[in-house]
């Protein structure tokens, strides 16, 4: 078993450098499927996600090239193939942008169910929808999805989201660049991660206005042409160091960053009594005397985020008061509370709603990652807590977080990996 063994009550002083978005990358590399020629891909985060969707197009006869660490060169021109490996794509959750880039170039996808976090029900209704509503026919036969173009290519609509999805705003977009005429999808998502998307195929070719409002048109191409681009800075990542240095306190300098898509984060932690200075392309953010209580409910952006939620949780633990967390995405983000709770904090869960009494400290423990953001929100409770805490299951943190020990022993954490053998979980393996 690998884990990490966090030594807390140490303030965070230095300076951090923000990796790729990681959940702009899982869309961009899949879109490498609809261009005719090679993609420079830069700034590529490097963990397990972003592995797996390269994995798949490699197995799909992708020609994949490591230029650099963050860089990688892909050439899809010559596949021929539009199923997805099952075992590959059941271990993420962005396979879904397989079934747009796939439709969108062959007129036909087969891929199997996503796979990725738990987070209750999260569907891909709406995906489907955009898909039919193009011209598409989609079942479940054999454990995949399967899709087909009527026509042999999907025809331009307008497509109205019955809820702001990212993944389905995505996903359409990604159908829809090749399709024959105009598509417009109404009531879209507006994430900054959209917006690098449409950045991304607009380079290559694509005619898409409006990503970044929630009125999103894309006008058909023949055909897309390589190119060379890089991915924006992690705006969760950031966020989720931001909220370390409010719970550990400290001063941190976070580079590589866009301040903008840090707003609503930003707001939250000043309410907090977290200083927060902005610069070009970083931002410091220090933390002296008390946290303070605050509300924070999860939007779609430019609201706070809700892959922010548990990070905050953590923080607000430790202020002043009673904080009320009102979830507005996901049905089941609070499985994490049950691991603060054996650190000391007082949180009380009624639905969407959670409340937290502030605590003077909480006390290091033994904690299971259930997903990818609770999993960091559990690192950031460990570094803020008096004594050891052991965080297992990290797998699920090393889908998103790049180095994620490495950058927090250079800001002066105590955080190492150990591994131990899965019998021998016993007191010995702290030390």
């Amino acid at each position: 078993m690998t884990k990490y063994v966090i030594q807390g009550g140490k303030p965070l002083f230095g300076e951090i450098t923000i990796s790729g978005a990681k959940n702009a990358a899982v869309a961009i590399i899949p879109a490498t499927l609809l261009v005719s020629g090679t993609c420079r891909i830069e700034n590529i985060p490097q963990i397990s996600d972003v592995t797996l969707i390269l994995n798949i197009l490699q197995d799909l006869g992708a020609d994949v090239r490591t230029v650099n660490r963050t860089t990688v060169d892909i050439d899809c021109s010559h596949i021929h193939n539009a199923r997805v490996p099952e075992e590959l794509a059941r271990k993420i959750r962005a396979s879904y942008y397989l079934i747009g880039a796939l439709l969108g170039r062959f007129g036909s996808a087969e891929v199997p169910p996503p796979g990725g976090c738990d987070l209750g029900g999260r569907p891909i209704d709406q995906h489907i929808k955009g898909f039919v509503a193009m011209g598409a026919d989609v079942d479940v036969q054999g454990g995949y999805i399967h899709a087909r173009a009527r026509q042999g290519r999907l025809v331009g609509t307008t497509v109205y989201m019955d809820i702001v999805s990212v993944g389905a705003t995505m996903n359409i977009m990604l159908s829809a660049v090749l399709a024959e005429g105009l598509t417009i999808i109404e009531n879209a998502a507006k994430e900054p991660h959209i917006v690098d998307l449409a950045n991304f195929l607009n380079s290559m070719g694509a005619e898409i206005m409006g990503a970044g409002t929630d009125v999103i048109k894309i006008r058909g191409v023949e055909r897309l042409n390589g190119g060379t681009y890089s991915i924006i800075p992690d705006q969760i990542e950031a966020g989720t160091y931001m909220a370390a240095v409010a719970a550990a306190g400290g001063e941190v300098l976070i580079k590589n960053v866009i301040p903008k898509h840090l707003e609503c984060i930003t707001a939250k932690l000043e309410e907090m009594g977290v200083e927060v200075e902005d610069r070009d392309d970083a931002i410091l953010v220090r933390r002296t005397g008390k946290l303070t209580r605050t509300n924070v409910k999860t939007l779609p952006y430019p609201g706070f985020p809700t892959d922010m939620q548990p990070q905050i949780a953590a923080a607000l633990c430790l202020a002043e008061g009673t904080s009320v967390l009102t979830e507005g995405v996901w049905d089941n983000r609070y499985r994490y509370v049950d691991e603060f709770r054996r650190m000391g904090a007082q949180i009380q869960v009624d639905g969407k709603v959670a409340v937290i009494e502030g605590v003077e400290k909480l006390s290091g423990a033994r904690l299971h990652a259930c997903d990818l953001r609770a999993g960091a929100a559990m690192v950031i409770a460990a570094l803020a807590a008096e004594g050891t805490s052991e965080v297992s299951n990290i797998y699920h943190i090393e889908r998103g977080y790049e180095d994620i020990v490495r950058k927090l022993s250079g800001v002066g954490a105590d955080i190492r990996v150990v591994v131990t053998p899965d019998d021998e979980q016993n007191e010995a393996s702290a030390g």
